[in-house]
């Protein structure tokens, strides 16, 4: 059975491109993204892996460990990342997973047959402190993903795992944020000192708290 949001994500050892790993010791008490790329040496992946670790300091910055996965070799990964550096102008500092067996693939549901019986497709998992899937997205293999928008979904996620607010369409860290129903606009008052814009009495906006 596929993984839902809010499940408890797969525990595993691995061995990757940083030596053998435990998936949760790796994590400790913070944040993690696990995604998967179809194959080494391969253009869209070359980007992606790139792209992750352009922004290798922004996840850093918030308390995210960021883990890819093929089904290729630690020797494959470790001659790849000479290709990924050079072609994208960066340093691979995370770990990339060999999962020759596909057992964690099979785990996180990363084959799709239709699609390709020996591939992983392009899945990604947001896995939160308590070791549950917070966000995950699939996209295709000739698709590449947007990593930018991966932050931004985390920023979402810390945020609203910390306040009764949620986030509006094309939200962005810094911009009003919205009242969640749960909460009576007499509370929302009180726990929002920065002032609450009633719209309507199911949609109230709110300073962003922690700003």
């Amino acid at each position: 059975m596929s993984l839902r949001l809010g499940d408890v994500a797969p525990n595993f050892k691995a061995q990757t491109t940083a030596g053998e790993i435990d998936f949760y010791d790796y994590l400790g008490t913070g944040w993690g993204v696990l995604f998967s790329h179809p194959a080494d040496y391969t253009p869209v992946c070359t980007t992606e892996l790139g792209k992750t670790a352009f922004l290798q300091e922004e996840f850093k910055k918030r308390n995210v460990k960021v883990l890819a996965l093929s089904v290729d070799s630690v020797e494959k990964h470790n001659a790849w990342i000479h290709d990924i550096n050079e072609t994208q102008q960066v340093t691979v500092g995370f770990p990339i997973i060999a999962d020759e067996d596909k057992s964690i693939s099979h785990a996180y549901d990363m084959i799709h047959p239709h699609a390709s019986e020996t591939f992983t497709v392009r899945s990604l998992f947001i896995i939160g402190p308590d070791k549950k899937i917070k966000l995950f997205i699939t996209y295709p293999a000739s698709t590449g993903r947007n990593f930018v928008e991966v932050l931004r979904v985390i920023d979402s996620l810390q945020l609203t795992a910390q306040y009764s607010v949620a986030t509006p369409a094309d939200w962005k860290e810094g911009e009003d944020v919205i009242v969640v129903p749960s909460v009576s606009t007499e509370d929302a008052i009180k726990n929002f000192p920065k002032g609450v814009t009633i719209v309507k009495p199911y949609l109230r906006y709110t300073p962003q708290p922690n700003k």
